[in-house]
């Protein structure tokens, strides 16, 4: 019985303890979203079809895209209807696999509401890090959220939740092969392709 208590006690008067915890909830939380990903989507074979289809228009636009200038001007033209058509074709696989994980999403975002509700009672007005920097006005009123005082370098439990979720949940789908597929970000237009009509 002392040892157990001694035990917690050490735990609780660690200096990193509240952070590790934090980042120890933020891993298994990921862990279980991307599981119910898997169950929910991954798996089956609709995600792979779009995947696959994905996959391969952007290999053959980054192909097309990158191969010789056509000397000829009706070459050209036709080489850059069948690049419109290749990229209308991944703009449109793109939006079919952004609808098909949209189902997935509401249960995902109730399990990050329940954990983030969890642990803000949990760390309600604690300091469970110190930055090693004083953060942009802008980023202050996520970093120093609900905390007591005026020392801008105590860190708030909502932001280094925040940066835990994303750090880890995306190097968790690098890691486990479940990242956004190859040119699917270019193919909905987030990141422009290289401009053909220029050559």
């Amino acid at each position: 019985m002392a040892a157990t208590t001694t035990t917690s006690s050490f735990f609780s008067n660690f200096k990193y303890s509240d952070s590790l915890t934090l980042v120890g909830i933020s891993i298994c939380t990921a862990i279980i979203c991307e599981a119910i990903s898997y169950l929910l989507i991954y798996r089956t074979t609709s995600y792979k079809q779009l995947k696959y289809s994905i996959d391969k228009a952007s290999k053959k636009l980054e192909t097309m895209k990158t191969g010789e200038p056509t000397p000829s001007l009706t070459t050209k033209k036709s080489k850059t209807k069948k690049i419109d058509r290749v990229e209308s074709s991944l703009k449109e696989s793109t939006r079919d696999l952004s609808l098909f994980k949209f189902k997935s999403g509401f249960v995902v975002a109730f399990v990050l509401f329940m954990v983030f509700g969890f642990l803000n009672s949990l760390f309600e007005g604690k300091v469970v890090a110190k930055l090693p920097f004083v953060p942009f006005r802008l980023v202050q009123k996520m970093s120093h959220r609900g905390l007591p005082g005026d020392d801008m370098t105590d860190c708030s439990m909502a932001f280094l939740y925040f940066l835990c979720s994303i750090s880890i949940r995306t190097n968790l789908q690098k890691f486990l092969g479940f990242a956004p597929p190859r040119g699917s970000a270019a193919g909905a237009g987030l990141f422009p392709m290289p401009d053909t009509k220029s050559n």
